[in-house]
């Protein structure tokens, strides 16, 4: 099936055009329309192999369909963003993060946080949403680049993910290879542990000697309590969030109350800035000038007009509206991988791939380019964990190897490369969150870049393999759903 790799080609082809004609605003269009044409392309060879419109467009619905909960999260965190800044949340956590965070150990320290945090709410995309936006604002602060912030963000914040027992791909991972999920997570600290503590001695060694100086972060902070009424009480959304999340509340309605709490908060606690927001509200009355300004704040973000040109850009962002481009790439990317899953493009692919499969080393190498082409292909880190999850398991046997060996490496590569590509789910939400490119901070996320690395040196050295299988995995095997009840 040589077609196969004609869509994927044609696709390759129009994204390297896209970004060498556009740069980094590929993003902002070009790219949504290299995936919808490289769509087309594959259902025409679906179309030559007997797989008519009707069904082509099923599977491109379907694959839709599996980025609707995303989607839903990306335009509520856009919500959150908005009533958090409009609150004095977002202004609080920058006012008091400049005054305890040292900037010379800014990057180390913004990915620990993010890690603990991680670990115990078990979501990156929370911690991303909440933690990172202040640590984001504290850097811009501090004069500290947001490339490597964003990098420091995303590494703490898959660490904790990769290893929280409630995170769903760690309980995908284990479901999809039918191994116990705290045998996984136990066997994942073998690449984790080392990656994560390599990526704080970079982030420590990265110098700052250009953070700004006491003076203007006093200035920054004065004009923030210009603007804003500060307290501590302002981080109490925060922590309900937070709150909300380590109890399994799921996650957009968790965001969505925490954004409706942010409101509540900027109605008691800032009216002057709502009224602002509000703008020329003639022949309303006071109440519904402030109904005005908190819409405003949900739909299109807060806008900052304190005369500081470095605070407005700071806090000039969020709403809904501020998410839709990311959006359209999601659509536009999960309708790409929808058509390749239902034509069995992909499919076909990935058996392509274990033809050079010769030993272990080179079977672990080829599991880790196949996670990271299914999340360049499918733009889903769901996808990439569960098919070569489910297709590869006979394989690790056949080399002797425990399938916890298998899910230990899907997760270091299809979880954590995920955010590193621009038109993944993954890779579109952070950046959107964060407000960085993808390519931008994608060579900072050294957690994420590291894993995947060792996880083939482990292979090609036999380092921290473990043998098949026990009798407590072939237990697990036969009984299926046991893990997912972990």
């Amino acid at each position: 099936m040589p077609l196969a790799l004609a869509p994927i080609l044609f696709l390759v082809a129009l994204l390297a055009c896209s970004v060498y004609l556009f740069g980094a605003d590929s993003s902002y269009g070009a790219n949504q329309i290299a995936l919808v044409l490289a769509t087309c392309v594959a259902a025409l060879v679906g179309r030559h192999t007997g797989i008519g419109w009707r069904e082509c467009q099923e599977g491109i619905i379907d694959g839709i369909g599996v980025g609707l909960g995303p989607t839903l999260i990306l335009l509520s965190v856009g919500m959150l963003i908005g009533t958090w800044i409009l609150s004095g949340t977002v202004p609080a956590m920058i006012y008091y993060g400049v005054a305890v965070l040292d900037p010379s150990i800014f990057y180390a320290a913004s990915a620990a946080i993010c890690a603990i945090v991680a670990i115990s709410i078990g979501s990156s995309w929370t911690v991303a949403g909440t933690l990172g936006i202040g640590l984001m604002g504290i850097a811009g602060s501090f004069d500290l680049s947001p490339a490597i912030t964003a990098g420091a963000i995303i590494s703490g914040a898959y660490f904790g993910d990769k290893l929280s027992p409630m995170s769903d791909t760690t309980n995908l991972a284990s479901a999809a290879t039918g191994v116990d999920l705290f045998d996984h997570i136990r066997h994942m600290l073998w690449t984790t542990i080392p990656s994560f503590v390599i990526a704080l001695i970079v982030f420590a060694l990265i110098g700052s000697a250009d953070a700004a100086t006491p003076e203007e972060i006093e200035a920054l902070q004065h004009s923030i309590r210009e603007q804003f009424n500060i307290g501590f009480h302002l981080l109490l959304p925060l922590l309900v969030m937070l709150g909300l999340v380590y109890k399994r509340f799921p996650a957009y309605p968790a965001i969505v109350v925490s954004a409706l709490i942010g409101a509540l908060f900027a109605l008691l606690f800032q009216p002057e800035a709502v009224r602002g927001l509000a703008g020329d509200s003639e022949g309303l009355s006071g109440a519904f000038v402030l109904l005005k300004g908190i819409w405003i704040s949900l739909f299109n973000g807060y806008v900052s007009n304190s005369g500081n040109e470095f605070l407005d850009a700071l806090l000039s962002k969020g709403g809904m509206s501020s998410m839709l481009n990311t959006v359209w790439l999601i659509i536009s990317a999960l309708g790409f991988g929808g058509v390749l899953e239902r034509t069995g493009i992909l499919r076909y692919l990935l058996t392509l791939a274990l033809k050079g499969v010769h030993s272990v080393g080179s079977l672990i190498t080829t599991t880790v380019f196949t996670c990271i082409s299914a999340n360049i292909l499918a733009a889903d880190q769901f996808i990439a964990v569960a098919l070569p999850g489910r297709m590869y398991k006979d394989e690790y046997e056949r080399h002797g190897l425990s399938r916890l060996n298998l899910s230990r490496t899907l997760e270091d590569s299809a979880t954590l490369t995920s955010a590193l590509i621009p038109w993944n789910t993954c890779g579109a939400y952070m950046s959107a969150t964060l407000g960085v490119a993808t390519f931008s901070y994608a060579p900072f996320a050294f957690f994420n870049l590291l894993c995947p690395v060792i996880a083939i040196i482990y292979g090609f050295f036999h380092i921290a393999l473990k043998p098949a299988e026990t009798p407590r995995e072939q237990r697990f095997a036969a009984e299926p759903g046991v893990e997912a009840e972990q």
